[in-house]
């Protein structure tokens, strides 16, 4: 399942981007690339699994 926290967005309210970018709305931020190919499940990456971000979201131990 891709990250449901994931939204590309066009601007970030100040500017206009050329090409949208990666926002995590549970980290109310930008996220590099890298890091949006874990939540699209690039690589065979999974959210749930291996991003930070959504494992302290969901209340995730490391070694569940």
């Amino acid at each position: 399942m891709a990250c449901p926290h994931l939204e590309y967005r066009e601007s970030d309210g100040d500017r206009a981007f050329d090409t949208a970018r990666a926002f995590c709305t549970v980290a109310d931020e930008f996220v590099q690339p890298v890091h949006a190919d874990i939540c699209t499940e690039r690589y065979g990456l999974d959210p749930e699994s291996d991003c930070e971000i959504f494992r302290d979201h969901a209340g995730l131990d490391w070694d569940e």
